[in-house]
């Protein structure tokens, strides 16, 4: 490790104009073919002119292409210059971390509570009866009121409803009128109801009742049409287990229509939608979640909000329901030193990349890119504020890599395998004990990210409502899964196994008692026309036959040589 100087002082430094967590500027109307003043700047120009949106690169794992010097994305959270005065301001050295963690206390095991349960149990967790009424009682009621025809809906249909989603997300065509086309007929969701019924469905589905919400919540929460859904959602997560380390990150809603709070992060693989703050673990099980609707409607859910900008708000929102001693794994968009500090007052300790320009005074006293690259692969260094609570790692791989932890520094290191694409193979490389942990904390959510991303409901629809009801749905089935699949054991996976090599085979239908198949009834052969011929029910018969008794149910050989009919009915 490179060791830097404890004594250094840096040269003195005009304050960056970057501050940490600026508020957006609010913007003017620009000047038209004005030609440019001889001595003006022109970045002095740039700042009257419209904000325009700017691209955030995300660092979900650190790998050898990591970087973390890009430029910071400004938040319109609240503006605080004395954030980024006390940024500069602070005192680095050399020296080893010594956190001062609170213990962590883990919560009872609930698997045994759960010993019991059906795959419906863990979903309903989150979509239950009660819910599934309400929106049958709301979507008749909405239904009846505009256009004065009744609905006549039922709890059963929406659950059919809901159902035939899922099987639209499992077995996807190009249009859903396909799934009642001749060709391409779906039965199980064709003997359900109609493709004009289905589509009237979800044209008429709401979960609450219009009139009944008043104007100054509808002025407060952009999302109130579909509140009730979002609630009991987050119902489910809530009563999960919090375990010690979470992680949070931002998950994207796709929606290309008119909506309350549309948002487009170019670097997002769908770039177009509602924005999602998400608390996961690191198996993918979501614990809370948070609709972003601006930084106004997060300052009123966090106590002391006064000098907070966005990225702090929402850590300290997410970070209500866990344990003193937790500790929280996140992006360079949520890593600041107010934020890190905030937490580690409320015994929540946070790891996670940091943007250079939010630790100017570390950055100094830290090797340059050029030092480090020069050294070679693996080279690291770190620095330690003066009460050693809180440090700032560099670690160079491909690209310098800059992180910030109240738990975890350099010490112990571990070596990973990196490719060299000088060498043509795979190469050792050290790495600190931050990075190590970081990359086994930080995936949760790009998880449960992925096991939605497969079976996604596809709603091509131009209602925002219809939009969230949907991916709030796939969210819901995205943690029952995750949570039954924890919940599995070898013997019990074995079961399910065996259950579906017997569902793949044809059901057996029963042999009747003697005494009804010895009764005086009209048991009548029938021809039945079978692509492959049925094996005979009779004791001892090994034939196979299409002749069946129209009374008992059963296939029986009726031919002259072997007349298996008459002697199965004496």
């Amino acid at each position: 490790m490179i060791q830097c100087a404890a004594d250094y002082q840096p040269p003195p430094q005009e304050p960056s104009s970057s501050e940490d967590e600026n508020r957006i500027p609010q913007p003017t109307e620009p000047s038209r073919g004005r030609k440019r003043r001889r001595g003006e700047n022109r970045s002095d120009r740039d700042l009257t002119r419209p904000c325009t949106l700017r691209r955030r690169c995300q660092t979900q794992q650190v790998e050898a292409d990591g970087s973390n010097d890009g430029p910071e994305e400004s938040t319109p959270g609240p503006s605080h210059q004395e954030q980024s005065k006390k940024g500069r301001e602070m005192h680095w050295r050399a020296t080893p971390l010594t956190p001062n963690l609170e213990q962590f206390e883990h919560e009872e095991e609930t698997e045994q509570d759960r010993v019991s349960w059906t795959t419906l149990d863990y979903v309903e967790q989150y979509i239950d009866k009660d819910l599934i009424t309400i929106i049958a009682d709301c979507s008749n009621a909405t239904s009846l009121a505009r256009s004065g025809y009744l609905l006549n809906t039922s709890v059963d249909e929406i659950y059919h409803f809901f159902g035939a989603c899922i099987l639209m997300s499992c077995v996807p065509y190009p249009q859903i009128r396909m799934y009642w086309s001749k060709a391409l007929r779906f039965p199980a969701i064709t003997e359900r109801f109609t493709r004009d019924r289905f589509f009237r469905l979800r044209r008429s589905l709401k979960v609450l009742i219009d009139d009944n919400v008043p104007e100054d919540l509808r002025e407060c929460d952009k999302f109130w049409k579909v509140r009730p859904f979002l609630d009991r959602i987050l119902k489910g997560c809530m009563s999960q287990a919090r375990p010690k380390c979470v992680s949070i990150d931002e998950q994207m809603i796709p929606f290309t229509g008119a909506c309350p709070c549309r948002q487009y992060l170019p670097i997002k693989p769908n770039p177009v939608g509602m924005k999602n703050f998400v608390c996961a673990t690191a198996d993918g099980i979501v614990l809370d979640f948070e609709v972003y609707q601006g930084a106004d409607a997060l300052l009123e859910q966090v106590e002391e909000p006064e000098g907070l900008g966005l990225a702090s708000l929402v850590v300290d929102r997410l970070s209500q329901t866990l344990r003193p001693g937790s500790q929280v794994y996140c992006d360079r968009f949520f890593t600041t030193i107010q934020g890190v500090d905030r937490m580690m007052k409320k015994q929540v300790y946070v790891t996670g990349t940091v943007m250079k320009n939010r630790v100017p005074a570390a950055v100094q006293k830290l090797p340059s890119d050029k030092m480090m690259k020069k050294a070679g692969r693996g080279t690291s260094a770190q620095v330690t504020t003066g009460d050693g609570k809180m440090c700032v790692v560099k670690w160079f791989d491909n690209k310098p890599v800059l992180m910030m932890s109240v738990v975890h520094d350099t010490q112990p290191e571990d070596t990973c395998q990196r490719w060299d694409k000088k060498l043509k193979r795979y190469v050792t490389v050290s790495r600190p004990n931050i990075i190590c942990e970081y990359n086994s904390k930080m995936g949760g959510v790009d998880l449960v990210d992925r096991m939605m991303s497969y079976y996604r409901m596809s709603v091509r629809t131009k209602k925002w409502t219809l939009r969230m009801l949907m991916h709030f749905t796939d969210l819901a089935l995205a943690n029952s899964w995750l949570l039954y699949r924890k919940d599995l054991t070898v013997c019990e996976l074995a079961d399910d196994e065996d259950f579906l090599e017997q569902a793949k085979k044809r059901p057996v239908t029963a042999v009747p008692h003697v005494s009804v198949r010895r009764r005086a009834n009209a048991h009548l052969p029938e021809a039945v026309n079978l692509k492959n011929a049925a094996c005979c029910r009779a004791t001892g018969c090994s034939g196979k036959t299409r002749v069946q008794c129209s009374t008992c149910k059963v296939f029986l050989c009726l031919q002259a040589d072997r007349n298996c009919y008459t002697a199965f009915h004496k």
